[in-house]
């Protein structure tokens, strides 16, 4: 098995199916979910020209899941089934 990155992309505010879509989802990956996290509250982007406060909105960067999977095919078709506001971009972590 290898480990793959979901960031979880876009920000509206939640309604209750929204909100129950996310719950089956997350429990639908539970067995190979390795962590999740989302992003609440203060952001900074931070570049050679200084720092900026980043707002939450339709490209923000609102979470993240770590998974197992065997390939990174196998990775994006879990991906697809998440009920995403914007989009969800998968990387394969590499360690070591």
């Amino acid at each position: 098995m290898k480990r793959y990155m979901l960031l979880h992309f876009g920000f509206e505010k939640p309604t209750p199916d929204i909100m129950t879509a996310w719950k089956n989802w997350f429990e639908s990956i539970a067995d190979i979910t390795v962590e999740n996290g989302g992003f609440h509250g203060g952001a900074r982007e931070i570049s050679h020209d200084g720092s900026k406060d980043i707002t939450m909105g339709a490209g923000s960067i609102t979470g993240y899941s770590i998974i197992n999977a065997v390939s990174l095919e196998e990775a994006e078709q879990i991906a697809a089934q998440n009920p995403f506001i914007e989009s969800i971009r998968v990387y394969e972590i590499v360690t070591g």
